[in-house]
């Protein structure tokens, strides 16, 4: 399978360049940025074009959003003329005031934003003119590298004993961009296998928790990754932000579709956070890599 990935710099896409070399059933090709010739798409022929997610709409620039949204409508052009199936991946915060119970993959996102809306609009014409998508809603994603990759700005953060900031009324289900690569590679491969199971999906964490609660997970299990190897420094302080006095905030995805369909299964973001804080230890502190290793 070949796949064509844009932005080359997002953190998913450099999930997806990982689990592909680890694999031998996948090629990539991965463009810089998200503008597409297609032409040149035409050229590749890959078997699906996949494009990351603009993280954290709400707070971007609406100048932002819109290019975002105007930069996918024309990839979806391109492949609708060369008829190769798009993977659109996009932030679970579309679903602005969110909702009591866990959102279906039907609901279709109605935020009162501006620039929210103009992402589903981009999201109602794929729909609507190129059968062969799939629209996958994630949860806040988190890695230790890339843009928009969340974990890597905490960390450098407390490191430096600088103030995170997290709402402790806003529930959501933190993402690991290494779930997402490896799911989407797998959805992917048992399309071409003939699953022809197109449209909108959900993925996300396990266990929904507030913002504020996975920074101090984040914090903790460093904390005690230092201190482990006798690295007593003072780490950088928590506030805990409240926006929604009289309706806290549910934003969490129901992603049983994904596991009938394709069979996979959401990955539970402690987990993924544990493994990622033992490779930050790895490379930055290698004594402290070695302390966790048999945790």
């Amino acid at each position: 399978m070949k796949l064509l990935v844009l932005d080359a710099g997002h953190c998913l896409s450099l999930a997806l360049a990982r689990e592909a070399n680890r694999r031998s059933d996948t090629e990539l090709t991965i463009e810089e940025g998200l503008e597409l010739d297609p032409a040149w798409l035409a050229e590749v022929a890959p078997d699906a074009l996949v494009i990351p997610p603009l993280s954290r709409p709400i707070v971007a620039a609406p100048a932002e959003v819109t290019a975002h949204a105007e930069a996918v409508e024309r990839c979806l052009e391109a492949c609708r003329q060369a008829d190769i199936p798009l993977v659109w991946c996009v932030s679970d915060q579309l679903y602005e005031d969110g909702f009591a119970e866990p959102i279906d993959e039907h609901v279709i996102p109605r935020p009162r934003d501006e620039s929210l809306r103009r992402l589903v609009a981009t999201g109602d014409r794929i729909r609507a003119e190129h059968p062969h998508h799939l629209i996958v809603r994630l949860g806040p994603l988190f890695a230790l590298e890339g843009s928009h990759a969340w974990l890597n700005e905490l960390i450098d953060t407390l490191i430096t004993a600088g103030e995170v900031r997290g709402e402790a009324d806003v529930t959501c289900c933190p993402t690991s961009a290494d779930a997402v690569a490896l799911a989407l590679i797998g959805m992917l491969q048992q399309q071409q296998c003939g699953a022809d199971a197109w449209g909108s999906y959900h993925l996300a964490g396990t266990e929904p928790v507030s913002v504020y609660t996975f920074v101090s997970v984040v914090r903790t299990q460093l904390a005690t990754r230092l201190e482990g190897r006798g690295d007593h420094r003072e780490l950088g302080t928590l506030r805990a932000l409240h926006h929604h006095h009289d309706h806290p905030l549910r934003r969490v995805l129901n992603c049983r579709r994904v596991l009938e369909v394709f069979g996979v299964h959401q990955k539970p973001w402690r987990l993924e956070l544990s493994n990622m804080l033992d490779a930050w230890c790895r490379a930055n502190t290698p004594a402290c890599g070695e302390e966790e290793s048999g945790s």
